[in-house]
């Protein structure tokens, strides 16, 4: 009994020293905790070699989102099987959003744990480096060309552009991959994200990594799945190279790893994500970093090929601004409305009725049916839309006979303008307002385009 008991508690004080947790393959976990620039903390957990002294280091930075994923486990675990101490963290969520966040806040987070990683004894301080995947490929690179305790840079499906054309991108791709064509993707795949943008309900939507890549002078190992379908692949690794080469940098090393998708994972399509990272990926990780710095020698693989390239987005024209966008859609459904409330004064109402209640049905359900597919487009990645109508989908497709049925309507209304009564005139003149407002919406959102 007293054996047990001073077992129990040996491991409870290796536990608060920030001993070793757990041990599996060789590998073992310890729980730290990171304190950030501002004060704060955060959990982490190093992933070494069993009984590691002295070896490289990598902290890894999170993509996009808030939610805990176990694929940074995986890498962690993988890195620490190359002889690599990996730490990860939980990522700083507070004022973390689609509207918001700071690029330059999260990689203060990250050199806070560069910081931690060296003052462990698994490591060789001065071979510490940072990873970062999709988001955190533009995070990593601002936190490398920070500070020089950090020694190389990893990105796996890093973008080259800003990440407003980045999800631009990735939108056209998926409806590409399913098949669809014309307004819907002009619309939801690039106007959807230009006006979200200039309303500033996209983080970051014009950061430009360029100049942080070009001024960083530790050595850099970018690596982009051959498949990945959310990053484009062949066009950042150009765009890496070409800012390298530029500045005359000639410590990095591009890759493409074959049949990968996004996050380094196996795939059958780019779009689904396999259990286990891609045959190769954590060797070359390992062989490149424990090879340094023989390894960064200026070279680069050829570019993965792609549907299409990334095209900018153009700037906002006055009548595409959210301002003016509200206001036209406001000044619409406000003339809708009223032209409904004011049937109820049977003094007011027209002589042919039918034309404007169809106006009235089918600009309501045009609106609120292509609001919803825009909501659907930015909050998911989605990749199948179900059958196609000419490259549309159903429920584009419907919207679309709808408005044209709303226009139809519009010009029945016009050219029975009623002779009679002043609150006739008046709710024919919401009407029509209403219609004429309606159809330059449509028009703008593709609801009335090819």
């Amino acid at each position: 009994m007293l054996l047990r008991i001073a077992l129990f508690a040996g491991v409870l004080a290796a536990t608060v020293a920030g001993a070793p947790l757990a041990q599996a393959d060789d590998i073992a976990t310890t729980d730290i905790t990171v304190t950030r620039s501002d004060a704060t903390t955060t959990n982490g957990t190093i992933h070494a070699p069993a009984g590691a002294t002295g070896r490289p280091g990598v902290v890894l930075v999170h993509g996009s989102g808030t939610a805990k994923s176990p694929q940074y486990a995986q890498v962690a675990t993988a890195l620490a099987r190359q002889g690599i101490v990996a730490l990860r963290y939980d990522k700083r969520t507070e004022g973390y959003t689609p509207a918001h966040r700071d690029f330059s806040l999260l990689a203060d987070d990250a050199l806070a744990g560069v910081a931690a990683l060296r003052n462990r004894p698994e490591v060789d301080p001065a071979k510490v480096g940072i990873w970062g995947l999709s988001e955190g490929g533009w995070v990593a690179p601002l936190a490398v060309s920070r500070s020089a305790d950090v020694a190389f840079l990893i990105t796996i499906g890093a973008n080259s552009g800003a990440p407003a054309a980045q999800q631009t991108w990735a939108n056209e791709t998926r409806f590409e991959a399913a098949g669809v064509r014309g307004s819907m993707v002009d619309v939801l795949g690039r106007n959807g994200i230009r006006v979200m943008a200039g309303a500033g309900l996209f983080a970051q939507a014009d950061y430009d990594p360029l100049p942080v890549l070009a001024g960083i002078e530790q050595p850099v190992l970018g690596i982009w799945g051959e498949q990945d379908r959310l990053t484009p692949p062949g066009d950042s690794l150009r765009g890496f190279q070409e800012v390298f080469d530029r500045a005359g940098k000639t410590n990095y090393t591009l890759r493409t790893l074959p049949n990968a998708q996004h996050g380094g994972f196996t795939t059958t399509d780019g779009f689904d994500k396999g259990e286990e990272l891609a045959p190769g990926y954590a060797q070359l990780m390992g062989d490149w970093v424990k090879g340094l710095p023989g390894t960064a020698t200026a070279d680069a693989d050829l570019p993965a090929a792609q549907g299409h390239s990334v095209t900018p987005l153009t700037p906002l024209k006055w009548w595409e601004s959210p301002t003016a966008q509200l206001a036209l859609l406001s000044a619409t459904v406000l003339a809708l409305l009223g032209y409904a409330l004011t049937g109820f004064v049977r003094a007011w109402r027209l002589p042919t009725v039918a034309p404007a209640r169809i106006l009235l049905a089918a600009a309501g359900i045009s609106i609120v049916g292509a609001i919803a597919q825009l909501l659907y487009v930015a909050s998911s990645r989605a990749t199948e839309f179900g059958p196609l109508v000419f490259g549309r989908t159903l429920p584009w497709a419907a919207l679309q006979v709808i408005a044209a049925g709303a226009v139809v309507a519009l010009v029945f209304v016009i050219v029975r303008r009623p002779r009679e009564g002043v609150g006739a005139r008046i709710r024919w003149a919401m009407i029509v307002c209403a219609g004429i407002g309606f159809t330059l919406w449509a028009l703008y959102w593709g609801l009335l385009r090819p």
